[in-house]
């Protein structure tokens, strides 16, 4: 409810509980808490197989998700494509996707409705970008996963960038944090990456 009140447009759940009913009723009720006109994403974080992801699907299909992130293990892209066909939820991948060509794939084969591609994972903002227009090339929205400072302002440089993933985990070590009104990331207006270090807060977690 409180992202809601904030003016979030969407929010994100855990789901792979031992069974589906467990998922369905935590889902149930976020959903009669926020609404319709909020997103609900779901990440399973490759916990399922093949059968068991779209058994979920099925039974989440009614809840009217946003999208079911990393069901099954990032390398069984006939796996992926397997359950894209037969959900009407879009199947998200992309957080644990190391090269241009593993999202080619995945986008050839009609395996993936969402992209998650990570700047630090891929190898930088270039073959982010690439990633990000060869997306665009399938019609298909670019929500990177993590460094939200960084990303929010390449998804402000791409037309199918569509969420960042809100994940303050840097606060304590940054002098600036990314701003948010009325719901939406606003990208920096200073030069840089987004991501104003502070070095003094670094060395006092520095473990010998």
């Amino acid at each position: 409810m409180r992202s809601k009140a904030a003016g979030w447009a969407g929010l994100k759940v855990k789901v792979g509980s031992p069974h589906v009913a467990d998922d369905v009723e935590r889902l149930r009720a976020v959903r009669d808490a926020v609404g319709d006109r909020v997103d609900i994403m779901v990440d399973a974080n490759q916990s399922m197989t093949g059968a068991e992801a779209i058994r979920r699907a099925k039974a989440f299909e009614p809840l009217d998700l946003y999208w079911f992130e990393e069901p099954l293990p990032a390398d069984d892209i006939a796996g992926h494509r397997t359950l894209a066909r037969s959900t009407s939820i879009p199947i998200a991948v992309g957080e644990s996707m190391y090269s241009v060509s593993q999202f080619r794939e995945y986008l050839q084969r009609g395996a993936a409705g969402i992209v998650q591609v990570d700047v630090a994972r891929v190898g930088g903002i270039t073959p982010w970008l690439k990633v990000a227009h060869l997306a665009e090339a399938f019609n298909v929205a670019v929500c990177p996963h993590f460094l939200m400072e960084l990303h929010v302002s390449l998804v402000g440089a791409v037309p199918n960038g569509r969420y960042v993933e809100h994940i303050p985990q840097l606060r304590a070590i940054t002098h600036r944090e990314m701003e948010i009104a009325d719901g939406h990331a606003l990208a920096p207006q200073q030069p840089g990456l987004g991501i104003e270090w502070n070095r003094d807060a670094i060395d006092d977690r520095i473990v010998a």
